[in-house]
């Protein structure tokens, strides 16, 4: 039996019927009482799941201020099963956007690793697991492949920070989404082709605009982070969840 069948109901069917709403509120974002009102609009606004920092505090504040299944991300495994304990549907290896201003990058050698050591520690917790978008694409295909033999039963795309949109507006929007919407694609692509039935969360530099693309390219979700998380008002907050939980009712049929 597929782990993902372990999951809450609600995410199962937005998963099946490809339109899950994550909302992020940051892997280092530890302040409770930022990640209290991003829980809060998130619940309120249509979002079907909320990805926080793996701290077990973090995850009884958001659930309880979401009534959301939760989701814990982080790059230390050793981290995880407290935030298991502490309510945590979810797992997940990134999203590692916020370390590359660091001059921390990860290979593909070392997410394949840190997927098999959370593995080991957790058999049987829903894992999704982020392919660095500083990989060629060819090499973000591969690792895909190889860390759903590795044990990953979500794989989730990213690329906002390394777009710079040339444009304002709309094209803008679409112009920022271009890297992770790529990367949906070929590893879409590469895993019908190796038919490995796994959904894609594509997340990073997305908007209401392009999440619709997201899901005509391959994915059965979308990860909002910044546009939600670097607001301070939770009227706002709440506005731009609905306004992206709306944008995913639009069906694109794909023909990329």
């Amino acid at each position: 039996m597929s782990r993902l069948n372990a999951l809450p109901e609600s995410l199962q069917a937005s998963l099946n019927q490809r339109s899950l709403l994550k909302v992020i509120a940051g892997l280092n974002n530890f302040d409770k009482s930022s990640v209290e009102k991003i829980a809060w609009a998130a619940g309120r606004g249509g979002a079907d799941l909320l990805d926080v920092a793996c701290d077990p505090s973090l995850v009884e504040i958001a659930r309880e201020a979401s009534k959301l299944p939760v989701c814990v991300s982080a790059v230390d495994p050793e981290l995880f099963p407290p935030a298991v304990s502490a309510g945590a549907s979810m797992i997940e290896i990134g999203n590692f956007d916020s370390f590359y201003s660091q001059g921390r990058f990860f290979d593909a050698a070392e997410v394949l690793l840190l997927t098999r050591q959370t593995r080991e520690l957790l058999p049987e917790v829903v894992l999704s697991v982020t392919v660095p978008h500083t990989l060629p694409f060819g090499e973000q295909s591969q690792l895909a492949i190889d860390l759903i033999l590795s044990g990953a039963d979500l794989i989730q795309t990213e690329g906002g920070t390394s777009a710079e949109p040339l444009s304002p507006g709309i094209q803008g929007l679409i112009e920022k989404a271009v890297p992770t919407l790529s990367a949906t694609k070929m590893i879409s692509n590469a895993l019908i082709d190796s038919q490995a039935n796994v959904p894609i969360i594509t997340a990073s530099g997305l908007s209401e605009v392009t999440v619709p693309m997201a899901i005509a390219v391959g994915a059965s979700g979308v990860g909002v982070g910044s546009l939600v998380n670097r607001l301070d008002n939770q009227l706002e907050m709440l506005a731009a969840i609905r306004s992206l939980r709306e944008s995913l009712q639009v069906k694109i049929t794909s023909t990329l």
